[in-house]
């Protein structure tokens, strides 16, 4: 077991010595999205993946599939996760 625990050491401190020689890259920063809608602005057109509770249907649904409707979003964030 000591063995084994100094081997290890041996291999962190290496790994520390790399990281410390080739600081990590700053991520890319995330491209500018759209301004957000002003309340009551007509919604533009987009499709999203629908679900029903036996899955995922085959074609996408497009908010112009509902013209002349009155349409309700709902997002569940954590649907089918294991959070």
């Amino acid at each position: 077991m000591r063995l084994m625990t100094s081997v290890f050491a041996l291999t962190l401190g290496a790994t520390t010595a790399v990281a410390a020689q080739n600081p990590p890259a700053a991520p890319p920063a995330a491209p500018a999205g759209p301004p957000p809608l002003e309340v009551g602005a007509v919604a533009p057109d987009f499709a999203l993946p629908g679900a029903t509770r036996f899955g995922v249907l085959k074609q996408p649904l497009r908010l112009s599939d509902f013209k002349g409707k009155a349409v309700v979003l709902a997002f569940y964030f954590r649907a089918r996760t294991r959070g």
